[in-house]
């Protein structure tokens, strides 16, 4: 299975703490909005989360899941810029 990996991390602030992740694939993605992200259930969200699964299985592209998730990130105000 694809990685994803993006041309460069993204960084992010989430959690209690505001403890920054650098998000360098759409694996982590993944994982960052599936179980850390503040704001779920918003259209940036869940089509960032579905984008990124469907470079997993090869479908879209990691610059594709990269743009999606810095979106969200920032729609949720978690993107360090």
């Amino acid at each position: 299975m694809n990685e994803g990996w993006f041309a460069k991390p993204v960084p992010v602030a989430i959690g209690i703490s505001g403890e920054v992740h650098n998000v360098s694939n759409a694996r982590q993605a993944v994982d960052v909005l599936a179980q850390h992200w503040p704001e779920e259930g918003t259209q940036k969200h869940r089509t960032a989360h579905r984008i990124c699964l469907e470079v997993l299985h090869g479908m879209k592209t990691p610059a594709q899941a990269r743009e999606a998730f810095v979106e969200a990130a920032r729609e949720a105000d978690v993107l360090i810029e």
